[in-house]
């Protein structure tokens, strides 16, 4: 099965979209053409992976001989001039959620990024990450993992159309001249710097992913 199948089916559950801009997909070509196609594969800022969870064997529609298909992550808004990134698209699928699969992905992914060229990393400044203000389980997250709250973007995000997608916003009405259907995000910000990595997040992160 090709990485487009493998990512496609770990977002088919329409309420993992619920929070995010992008999705649900109708189909594998629509998934394809509209968001691999379009977003991803051209722009250098991206990289999306699947995430395998390797404690559990995998099961039909996927067949990867290393694990079971468990999600999507992805680096996102990179920048190698400001040496900067941000972790999102965070798909974890319904039987891997509140197990050790979201807090492994998040953590090899920190790891990656600010670790210094010389072991293998990108030794980057900032990795952020941006939430549903409403959305709780992706706040709790950052904050377990030792992400620092920075504020909250009010009206970040337009969810085009997003009544009709399972969207959900701010619950705030809308402005004047809003197209109908429209929803609007509010982001809380959050941020780790190469300083707190270097001063007991890599620590907290590397007790963390040794739980199971």
């Amino acid at each position: 099965m090709s990485d487009a199948h493998m990512i496609y089916f770990s977002t088919t559950d329409p309420s993992t979209h619920a929070h995010i801009p992008r999705g649900p997909y109708t189909s594998l070509s629509d998934f394809t053409t509209n968001f691999l196609e379009a977003v991803t594969d051209p722009s250098p800022a991206w990289m999306l992976y699947a995430v395998i969870d390797k404690t559990r064997p995998s099961s039909p529609p996927t067949s990867d001989p290393s694990g079971a298909l468990a999600g999507t992550i992805a680096y996102l808004q990179s920048s190698a001039e400001h040496r900067v990134t941000e972790i999102g698209f965070v798909i974890t699928l319904p039987p891997f959620q509140r197990t050790h699969v979201t807090s492994n992905a998040v953590g090899l992914l920190l790891q990656y990024a600010f670790d210094s060229p010389e072991y293998g990393g990108l030794g980057l400044r900032r990795v952020q990450w941006c939430a549903n203000s409403v959305n709780t389980a992706s706040r709790k997250v950052a904050e377990r993992m030792g992400f620092v709250f920075e504020g909250v973007i009010r009206w970040d995000k337009v969810f085009k159309d997003g009544m009709n997608r399972g969207k959900v916003g701010n619950g705030r009405g809308e402005p004047p001249g809003a197209e109908e259907g429209d929803i609007g995000r509010d982001t809380a910000l959050y941020g780790i710097s190469w300083e707190e990595w270097g001063n007991g997040a890599r620590e907290k992160v590397g007790r963390i992913m040794e739980k199971r």
